[in-house]
């Protein structure tokens, strides 16, 4: 029988991914298909969490809003509706963390994006926008190729291979940006594009195979 190693489930027939999560499942294929089941958050921590999540966005708002108290130096910025963007996507990422067939490379990749998203905002706001895309966006996404890569290295079903081939490619596209716009590029950059290319050679040499065959599932070739 066929078996998911994320959602933990059993799949019959001759599928070769997860009905639920699109991951590769492995063993044998028999006549037997799995009934999903809904995970439901009734966890009393997590409604707990929830409410105190919701009072701080409410009192913010309130704040903000109503009182017209504003952060001295930033009196145009609406500070509460930052504070409620940051708290729903906390409040997404723990939701996805309760999520079955998600596997570690897919969680962390989704995590640095959106916190790469909101900083990109509140910088914006906030006035260190500069700083955050020649220093903060490169160094967080040279961490995210690095750690994809050992995860890619270390997984037998090649789930970690699409994020790791993904992280590359959005390493690698702001520095042609750069280039082409002719605009002076960080040494942050820098070394973006030169961990992306080194993690390439690497994906290649290491699973040349599976690099491949990434490829060829993504481009229907």
């Amino acid at each position: 029988m066929k078996t998911c190693p994320y959602c933990k489930i059993k799949v019959g027939g001759d599928l070769k991914k997860c009905p639920l999560c699109q991951s590769k499942i492995v063993g044998e294929g028999e006549s037997y298909y799995p009934s999903p089941s809904i995970l439901k958050l009734r966890s009393p921590l997590y409604r707990i969490q929830l409410f105190i999540v919701w009072v701080v966005i409410i009192a913010a708002l309130g704040v903000d809003f109503l009182f017209n108290l504003r952060i001295p130096g930033f009196e145009n910025v609406h500070y509460s509706l930052i504070i409620a963007m940051w708290l729903m996507v906390f409040e997404f990422v723990i939701m996805k963390q309760f999520q079955r067939g998600t596997g570690s490379s897919r969680n962390m990749t989704l995590l640095v994006f959106l916190l790469l998203g909101m900083l990109l905002i509140t910088s914006y706001f906030f006035g260190f926008f500069d700083f955050t895309v020649d220093w903060i966006v490169p160094i967080a996404l040279s961490a995210a190729m690095v750690a994809n890569f050992v995860l890619a290295m270390i997984d037998k079903q090649g789930n970690a291979m699409a994020y790791l081939l993904t992280n590359i490619f959005v390493g690698a596209v702001p520095y042609a940006v750069m280039y082409f716009s002719h605009r002076e590029t960080p040494v942050t950059w820098i070394l973006c594009l030169m961990i992306s290319v080194v993690l390439f050679a690497g994906a290649v040499v290491f699973k040349g195979r599976a690099v491949a065959a990434e490829f060829r599932r993504r481009l229907n070739m």
